[in-house]
This record gives structure tokens, C-alpha cells and sequence, in this order.
């Protein structure tokens, strides 16, 4: 009760220091009182942010497990080996919520593929007056832009029963990734393979549960687990598959392993000479990263093959890296498996033993799915209910029907745009081959009436 007492007047201090405008566009942490109540709070409270450090100071007098964590590093509740935390698994992430330095509520993806645990809200650390140690350059996700973060220590992250103390995260210097308007969720960071390393961890596509095992007391399953090694490089994981283009024989590729991209398979053309181009591909925004799009081409390649499992079909991404990159930054790597395909199977990763376990659930022999409408779209506003064009891809139905960049969708099929998820109109725009789709668009002060109908791309 105390804990919960001291954690609401914490966060009453810090509604203090922010005008409603930033409460709306940085803090929408989905905090656990409602946001007119904290409001009315805010406005009647004369406390300012040195009584808030000061309670937040007093209330640490009060918590023995935080102590406890803080001499450990990182603990268990006594006599548990393993913790369970439930995520939401929106436009293929995988999302969990956490508590961040015992204040903010905060949704982070979950991430086998990025080597560090990232904040990409500054403004909330700088709030906590956080001590930043140094400020160095990060890679973007075009494998060629520089940018920049903090490196932060000290950092506490409670998920469920796991809580971390004294965690090392980077602090993006600006929010490059752009969760909110490229990937419509709501998100203020990605939790890291530099803390996962520590556990055996168990993904549960199919009920939505992650599981954090303590290697020590983890015994391999038996079932109907198929079982196949890993390479852990820099704590991300690494596996061999099987990739079929055209009529030739297979390739073997070495893929990383990477629970924060939301796609099924990308291929990097250049680093091998028989990973090239399908028939039939179109040149799109093939997803997002660190500091914006990642520019490429979309295909399907006829198999994909994996510990001896195969798909068909495959939806594929195709990026070409820059011969500036240094390929042993990149592990050597041919490309990255994602969440289309990961999500088909419960997977466990034995950091520790450099093994990885398959078994495949009820979404194995789905469909690779793909936009038929030949248009990306970004989201902004309140609510994330207002949705742009971002990009047309050429000779598509969206095109030929005369929609252009900056075109704001204002209703689909009937229904007020607002009314859907970015994955939501998404789902629409893959749905059956020749479904007819109206909008109601806005081009600057213009509102025109559009139709077209789906049809394959790739």
C-alpha cells in the first residue's frame, strides 16, 4: 500500500513539470490514473520537482526487494526459477510493459535482435535527471546514416516478477524509430538481447506469454520440440536456413534471429551471388528502422527452409547493403528472420547453450499475406486516427487510381478512417484479389472520392 502511495504521488509531481500539449505528444505512457484525473491533480498540487525527488528518495527507505535487487543486480522472487510475462502482439511486435526506474509505465518491444536496451524517449529520462556518461554514434537502419544516443547507467526495469537494477540502456538523442507514426503502436523503447542473454528465454506466440527461465534450473523440452544450434554473437542469435529462388538448388543463409522485426524474411542480395531478385517484385519502403524506411524491394521466393520445416511462398524483403559496411559488423549475416515467420512456432533460445527449440502451433501453415493496394501508409494525431500516404508504389491499383504522397485517407469503405488501427486498414489492403476499396481522401483543402480494387503485387 505504501509503495503504491509514494509511486501516485511520484507521478502527480512529474504531471507538474509538463504543460498538457507535451502530456498528449510524449508521455502517453498509458499511466494507471486516468489522464483528466491527473490533470485535476496536477492543477490543485503546490508541490514542485525538488519535493518529488525528495519523496522519491523517502520512498526507496521503504521497498526491501528494490534494495535487495540492487546488491544482485538482477532478481527473482525467492525459490522462482522462471518468470512469466504476458505481452501484446500488435502489427507483428511484440510488446511488453515494464516499469521504468520505479516510476514510468512504460511499453517496450521486445527485441532477440538488438544488441541494447533503448529508451527512444529522452525527454523522460532527462525528467528523472538521469546522469548520461557519454554520448556516441549509432548505425542507421540504412546501414550508412550516423546518429546519436546517451549511455545511461543505473537504470531500474521491473517486468511482472523480474526486476533489474542498475541496467546500462542508450537513450536515443531524438526519436528516430518512429514507432508511433511508421508501425501505429504505442511504444517508448525495445528491451534488448543485453538483458535476455541472462535467461533461457521461451517465446509463446499462440497465448501471448514470454517466459524468462534461470539456465541453471532450465531442462531441454521433450515433446514435439524440434531442436537445432545457434551462434550467439554480440548476445544476438544466429541460425541457418535454407532459402529456394526459382528452379536451382537451395542456399544456405545465416539469418539473425530477430523478435523486433515485424516482417517474415529479408534477404541481403549482395552478400551472396545466388540471392537475387524474384520475377516479380516492386521497389516500396520495405519496413522501418533506426532513423527512418529502409529502402528495397518486395518478392516472394518459391520455399524457405528451417530446421525442417519449409514454407511456401514466402513473403521476402530484398536490401542491397552498402559496400561501405563492414560485413563482420553484421556477423556475416545474409539477412534476418522476423515475426511472420517466428510467430508460427512456440520458440525457446538457450542463450547459454547455443540452442535453439522449434514446435510449430496452429498459425504454421497460414498464408504469407501482402498489401494489394501498392500504398504505405503513416499515422499521426490524436489517437493515431489520422492516416497519410506515405508512399505509392508504381503500376499499382492505389496509382492507376490516382492516389498520391500526402493524400490523407478520411474514410474506408463507408466508416470514419479513425476508426481503424494502422494494422487494421492494413489487414483491408491484403484481403481478397479483386475486393473493391472506396476512399474518402484529402489532398490539401480538395476532398475526392476514390475506388480501386486489389490485386496481387508479388
Amino acid at each position: 500500500m505504501q509503495k503504491e502511495i509514494f509511486l501516485k504521488i511520484a507521478r502527480y509531481k512529474i504531471i507538474l513539470r509538463l504543460q498538457k500539449s507535451y502530456l498528449i505528444r510524449y508521455l502517453n505512457v498509458n499511466c494507471w490514473l486516468s489522464y483528466q484525473y491527473l490533470l485535476k491533480m496536477a492543477e490543485r498540487s503546490r508541490y514542485n520537482m525538488n519535493r518529488f525527488l525528495l519523496i522519491l528518495t523517502l520512498a526507496s527507505l521503504f521497498f526491501p526487494f528494490k534494495s535487495g535487487a540492487q546488491r544482485r543486480d538482477l532478481m527473482l522472487p525467492k525459490g522462482m526459477k522462471k518468470v512469466e510475462i504476458p505481452f501484446e502482439y500488435e502489427n507483428n511486435f511484440i510488446i511488453v510493459k515494464i516499469v521504468f526506474n520505479d516510476v514510468f509505465p512504460l511499453r517496450f518491444i521486445f527485441d532477440t535482435g538488438a544488441e541494447h536496451t533503448i529508451l527512444t524517449r529522452r525527454e523522460i529520462t532527462d525528467l528523472l535527471q538521469v546522469d548520461y556518461k557519454r554520448r556516441f554514434p549509432l548505425i542507421g537502419s540504412d546501414l550508412k546514416t550516423e546518429l546519436f544516443a546517451y549511455l545511461a547507467h543505473g537504470i531500474r526495469i521491473k517486468m511482472n516478477d523480474l526486476y533489474v537494477t542498475n541496467q546500462a540502456i542508450l537513450v536515443l538523442e531524438e526519436d528516430y524509430l518512429r514507432f508511433e507514426e511508421f508501425a501505429g503502436i504505442n511504444v517508448q523503447g525495445i528491451l534488448g538481447a543485453d538483458l535476455l542473454r541472462r535467461f533461457v528465454v521461451k517465446i509463446d506466440y499462440r497465448i501471448r506469454k514470454i517466459t524468462l527461465y534461470d539456465p541453471a534450473h532450465f531442462k531441454a523440452p521433450k515433446d514435439d520440440y524440434v531442436e537445432m544450434p545457434v551462434e550467439i554473437k554480440r548476445h544476438k542469435p544466429y541460425l541457418i536456413g535454407h532459402t529456394r529462388l526459382g528452379s536451382e538448388d537451395s542456399t544456405e543463409v545465416k539469418l539473425l534471429m530477430d523478435s523486433g522485426a515485424n516482417l517474415a524474411l529479408m534477404l541481403h542480395t549482395n552478400t551472396n551471388t545466388e540471392l537475387h531478385l524474384p520475377a516479380h517484385v516492386v521497389r516500396s519502403s520495405i519496413g522501418m528502422g533506426l532513423g527512418g524506411t529502409i529502402e528495397g524491394f518486395m518478392g516472394r521466393i518459391p520455399r524457405f527452409g528451417l530446421a525442417g520445416f519449409s514454407f511456401e511462398s514466402v513473403t521476402t524483403n530484398f536490401q542491397e547493403l552498402s559496400p561501405d559496411i563492414d560485413s563482420s559488423y553484421l556477423n556475416n549475416r545474409n539477412g534476418i528472420i522476423g515475426n511472420q515467420i517466428l510467430s508460427r512456432f512456440t520458440v525457446i533460445i538457450d542463450y547459454v547453450r547455443s540452442k535453439l527449440y522449434l514446435l510449430p502451433n496452429r498459425a504454421f501453415k497460414d498464408k504469407f499475406q501482402y498489401d494489394k493496394s501498392g500504398m504505405l501508409l503513416a499515422v499521426s494525431g490524436p489517437n493515431l486516427g489520422s492516416f497519410v500516404i506515405l508512399n505509392v508504389v508504381p503500376g499499382s491499383p492505389a496509382e492507376e487510381a490516382g492516389l498520391r504522397v500526402g493524400d490523407e485517407i478520411k474514410t474506408l469503405n463507408g466508416l470514419p478512417a479513425a476508426l481503424f488501427t494502422l494494422e487494421g486498414i492494413a489487414k483491408k489492403m491484403q484481403g481478397r484479389t479483386g475486393k473493391k476499396i472506396h476512399l474518402n481522401i484529402k489532398r490539401e483543402e480538395v476532398k475526392l472520392k476514390v475506388t480501386f480494387k486489389l490485386r496481387d503485387l508479388i
